[in-house]
């Protein structure tokens, strides 16, 4: 199906990429991954229900549809352009990017990582092969960090407020003051620094035994 801008079955009102990926993800955010369906996100985006049909099959194509145009721009930093572990902090730090971008996409990526975004994938696992991992923890490193980037927002309490007059433990009490956190630049930096610091131990110790 094109991309552009597209006639609705209403008359002269069209609709574009842009505004169908930004629908979807507002449907996201606010319902979840699991409501967004092709009915929901015509009546978010105001038209007929068959009018996203001319631009997208089903669910499963518009999800690949707003993976796709919201991690665009991506690059996997070349062999040359530094150290493994600065190459691997680039390329998480721009799809991180492209997260606070576009509330939501987490929950997508969750969903969909492994639809059309396997350019993304290869890029992380050669960094990683580069570094000098074996295969099995190849696999084991990326799945780490694919839960960090994209599970971590999960983390953070919808409601906050939900603590508020709960006796909570000093040292839990001091701790939650800091929750706006879990959500901003500083948390997301201290995971990569603790997650790299851990690769770069796990590769000293040459750990990739074949059967545990």
């Amino acid at each position: 199906m094109g991309v552009g801008r597209i006639q609705t079955n209403g008359g002269g009102s069209t609709l574009s990429e842009s505004e169908i990926v930004e629908a979807a993800l507002r449907v996201v955010r606010e319902d979840g991954v699991e409501k967004l369906s092709m009915r929901r996100l015509s009546r978010e985006l105001g038209v007929s229900p068959m009018a996203p049909y001319y631009y997208v099959a089903d669910k499963r194509e518009l999800l690949d549809l707003v993976a796709g145009a919201a991690l665009t721009g991506v690059r996997t930093p070349p062999r040359d352009s530094g150290p493994w572990q600065q190459r691997l902090r680039e390329l998480v730090d721009q799809i991180d990017e492209k997260l606070r971008r576009h509330p939501g996409l987490g929950d997508v990526l969750i969903e969909q990582m492994l639809g059309k975004q396997l350019d993304l994938i290869a890029g992380v696992m050669s960094i990683l092969a580069d570094a000098g991992f074996g295969d099995r923890d190849i696999l084991s490193a990326y799945a780490t960090v694919h839960t960090y980037l994209f599970g971590r927002r999960r983390v953070n309490p919808r409601e906050p407020a939900a603590l508020t007059g709960v006796d909570l433990p000093d040292v839990v009490a001091r701790a939650t003051a800091h929750m706006p956190d879990l959500r901003g630049r500083y948390t997301y930096d201290f995971g990569m620094d603790v997650l790299i610091a851990g690769l770069e131990a796990r590769l000293v110790a040459g750990a990739d035994p074949d059967v545990r």
